[in-house]
C-alpha cells in the first residue's frame, strides 16, 4: 500500500523521465516533510556522482526519500508494536501510546485522532489504521513535543497579585546591539513584545523642538522619538500576550518635556494605558495579572500617593511640578546607577603599566532632588520607583505598590549574604535587577540566581544572544508564552523560611532519565565541505545551587544526518519547580574546543514524558 501511496504522489513528476535538485527539494515539500537543505543537497549529490550525471530517477528518488526520512530508532520501535511490520492497528498504536507516552486518559479517542491527523494513506485512514509513513509523521510532529502540550496555553491561576509572578523583562529594549555606539531602534520594541516580553525599558531625554528622544544618555547610541516608540508599542502590546505590560521609564527628561510624555502616553495608548485603580481608591494589594489584561502601566518615580493623585484626575495639572527626595548611602564598588557615562574623560587611554591602583571602597551618603511634572506622576498607578535602602527600611515603611531597582552587583551580594531577607522582601514587593553598567558590549548575567530569590523583573538584553537569554526564553515558554509566570509557593509565602543555598523542608527530590537515542539533520560543521559533524550533546540542569549540573555525551564521528547515541542520564533534582534543563548541541572541532550548533531549554516540570 505504502508504495502504491508513494508512486501515486510522485509518478507525475517523473513523466519525463529524470528530476534535478530543485525538483527534489519540492517533491519532497510536497510529501510534507520537515528536509534541510544541506543535507538533501548531500544525499543527492552522492546518488548522482555515481554515474556523473545531474538529474535522479524514480528509483534514487525513492532511495533518497528512505535514505533521510526512514529513521532506524523509528523503524525498530514501529516493529515493535506492528507484528506484520507494515501497520499498526488502532489497538497496536492504544498500546504504544500507554507503554512508550505515558498516556492514561482516553487512549482510544487519541489513537484516532492521531490517525485521522496524521495517516497520509486515505485507505489505511479509512481501516482505523496506521502505516509506518503516518507513524513517522506522528513522530516528528508537535504532538511528540519534548514540551507539555498544556504548558503551550495559560494554564496557571492568574489572579494572585503581581508581586507573585515572574515577570519577562527587558533591559535597554531601545539597544539592537552594543550600549555603547550602536543604533537604537524601534525594532528593539517590537522583538521584544513579539517574543512576550512584559516590562520595556525606556530611556527619555530631552530632544529638540520640545520632543523627548529614547537613547543610551552620555554615549553615541542614536535617538529615537519618544512617540515612536509609544506608537509601536501600542501596536504589539498584546499579540503575543493579553496580560499587562510595564513601562519602566528611565526618566531624565525636564518637567517640561515630561508633560510632553504624559500626553503622548494618554493620547496615543487610549484606554490601554492604566490611569486610575481598578476597584478600591485604598491599595492594600497589588491587582492580579488577569485584572489587568490589556493593561499598559506606567512605573516612574511619583509624587504623594496613589490617592491624591486620583483626587486631581479631572483637573489640569499642566505646569504643577513635585519634587522628590532620595537618600541614599553609596559605596563606591557599588554601581552607583544604572546609567554610567561610558567614555573616560581623557582622550587617551592609559596604557596598562600607568593604571593607578583604585583606592579603597568609601561609604558616602547621597540626597538627590527630582523635580517631576505632577501630570506624568499621576499615570503612576500600580508601579512606583522607590530608591531601595535596605530589607529592613522597606519592610517598616514600603507600600506594596511601590517598587526597586537593585543592580546585579548588589543584588548577587545580598543573594550571597541575606537570601532569606531577600526572599521575604521579593515576596512583598516587585523587585527588579538590571544589568551593571560596565556591561557596554551588552553582555548578560545569569537571570536563574535572581529567580532563584523571587525576583520578578529579572531585566535581560534580549538583543544579546548566549546562555543567558535561552535561560530567559526557555522559562518563559511555560504558561502559554504570555510573560508571567507563577513563582512557586515558597517564594510567595511571607513567612518563608526558603534560601537557594539551603533548601531544607522545601526539598522535593524528583528523579530524572534521559535517554538520548539519535539527532536527525544537525546543522552540519563550520569545517565541514559537505554535511558533516562530530556532534555531541550537553545536558544542562540550572536551577538552585546544588541542581546546578552538566552531562556530556559522546562523540559521534562525522555525522551530523543521522547521529546516534543511545545513551541514559540519570539526575536528582532537589527544587524542580525552579529548574530549567537545557539541552545544548555542540560540534568537536578539536580536543579542546567545541563549537556550537543549536540549544533548546525548557521547565523542568514543562518536560513531557514519553
Amino acid at each position: 500500500i505504502s508504495h502504491t501511496w508513494f508512486l501515486s504522489i510522485i509518478q507525475n513528476e517523473f513523466r519525463t523521465g529524470k528530476i534535478d535538485l530543485d525538483s527534489t527539494m519540492k517533491l519532497l515539500e510536497k510529501l510534507q516533510m520537515p528536509f534541510d537543505f544541506t543535507h538533501v543537497k548531500h544525499v543527492f549529490k552522492k546518488t548522482v556522482d555515481k554515474r556523473k550525471a545531474h538529474m535522479i530517477n524514480i528509483e534514487d528518488f525513492r532511495a533518497i526519500y528512505r535514505t533521510i526520512v526512514h529513521k532506524p530508532e523509528l523503524r525498530e520501535i514501529f516493529r515493535a508494536y506492528s507484528p506484520d511490520c507494515k501497520i499498526l492497528a488502532d489497538t497496536q498504536l492504544i498500546e504504544f501510546l500507554r507503554k512508550e507516552q505515558y498516556e492514561t486518559e482516553d487512549c482510544e479517542t487519541t489513537a484516532l485522532e492521531i490517525i485521522l491527523k496524521y495517516e497520509p494513506i486515505e485507505e489505511v485512514r479509512k481501516r482505523r489504521q496506521m502505516s509506518f509513513e503516518g507513524f513517522i509523521r506522528y513522530m516528528n510532529s508537535e504532538d511528540c513535543s519534548i514540551f507539555k502540550n498544556n504548558h503551550r496555553t495559560v494554564y496557571q491561576d492568574m489572579n494572585h497579585p503581581l508581586c507573585d509572578y515572574f515577570i519577562s523583562s527587558s533591559h535597554n529594549t531601545y539597544l539592537i546591539s552594543d550600549q555603547l555606539i550602536g543604533p537604537s531602534h524601534l525594532w528593539g520594541y517590537t522583538s521584544a513584545l513579539l517574543k512576550g516580553c512584559r516590562c520595556l525599558e525606556i530611556d527619555c531625554w530631552d530632544g529638540s523642538n520640545n520632543e523627548p528622544v529614547v537613547y543610551h544618555g552620555h554615549t553615541l547610541t542614536s535617538k529615537i522619538p519618544f512617540h515612536s516608540v509609544i506608537q509601536v508599542i501600542d501596536k504589539y502590546a498584546f499579540v503575543a500576550s493579553d496580560y499587562p505590560i510595564v513601562l519602566s521609564l528611565e526618566n531624565h527628561c525636564s518637567p517640561k518635556q515630561q508633560e510632553v510624555m504624559a500626553d503622548y502616553l494618554e493620547s496615543i495608548l487610549g484606554d490601554k494605558l492604566l490611569t486610575s485603580t481598578i476597584g478600591d481608591t485604598v491599595v492594600t494589594q497589588l491587582p492580579s495579572p488577569e485584572a489587568l489584561k490589556f493593561k499598559i502601566l506606567v512605573k516612574n518615580k511619583k509624587v504623594g500617593t496613589i490617592e491624591e493623585g486620583m483626587l486631581r484626575r479631572n483637573l489640569d495639572s499642566h505646569g504643577e511640578t513635585g519634587e522628590i527626595s532620595d537618600f541614599e548611602i553609596i559605596s563606591d564598588e557599588d554601581e552607583t546607577d544604572e546609567k554610567v557615562p561610558l567614555y573616560p574623560k581623557s582622550d587617551s587611554p592609559k596604557r596598562k603599566s600607568e593604571r593607578r591602583p583604585s583606592p579603597l571602597p568609601r561609604k558616602k551618603a547621597k540626597v538627590t532632588f527630582t523635580k517631576i511634572a505632577i501630570t506624568l506622576s499621576d499615570l503612576v498607578i500600580y508601579t512606583k520607583s522607590e530608591k531601595f535602602v535596605s530589607f529592613e527600611h522597606s519592610l517598616a515603611n514600603q507600600k506594596c505598590y511601590e517598587n526597586n531597582s537593585i543592580g546585579e552587583v548588589r543584588a548577587r551580594k545580598f543573594v550571597k549574604h541575606s537570601a532569606k531577607e531577600f526572599v521575604s522582601h521579593t515576596s512583598r514587593f516587585i523587585t527588579r535587577i538590571y544589568p551593571k553598567g560596565t556591561r557596554t558590549n551588552s553582555s548578560n548575567y545569569n537571570p536563574q540566581e535572581f529567580w532563584n530569590v523571587g525576583c520578578q523583573m529579572v531585566a535581560l538584553n534580549f538583543q544579546t544572544p548566549g546562555v543567558q537569554m535561552e535561560l530567559q526564553d526557555g522559562k518563559f515558554l511555560d504558561n502559554g508564552g504570555c510573560g508571567y509566570i507563577l513563582k512557586p509557593e515558597f517564594l510567595r509565602n511571607r513567612n518563608s523560611t526558603f534560601t537557594p543555598h539551603n533548601v531544607g523542608r522545601y526539598s522535593k527530590p524528583m528523579s530524572l532519565s534521559i535517554r538520548l537515542i539519535s539527532g536527525h539533520q544537525l546543522p552540519p560543521s563550520n569545517l565541514s565541505k559537505t554535511n558533516k559533524a562530530d556532534p555531541l550533546v550537553q545536558i544542562e540542569i540550572y536551577g538552585v545551587p546544588e541542581d546546578q549540573v552538566k552531562k556530556k555525551s559522546s562523540v559521534i564521528k562525522s555525522n551530523a544526518l543521522s547521529p546516534r547515541w543511545d545513551e541514559t542520564f540519570s539526575f536528582t533534582v532537589q527544587v524542580p519547580e525552579l529548574a530549567l534543563i537545557r539541552f545544548c548541541v555542540e560540534d568537536e572541532i578539536s580536543l579542546v574546543a567545541n563549537e556550537f550548533l543549536g540549544q533548546y531549554t525548557l521547565p523542568l516540570l514543562s518536560l513531557s514524558k514519553g
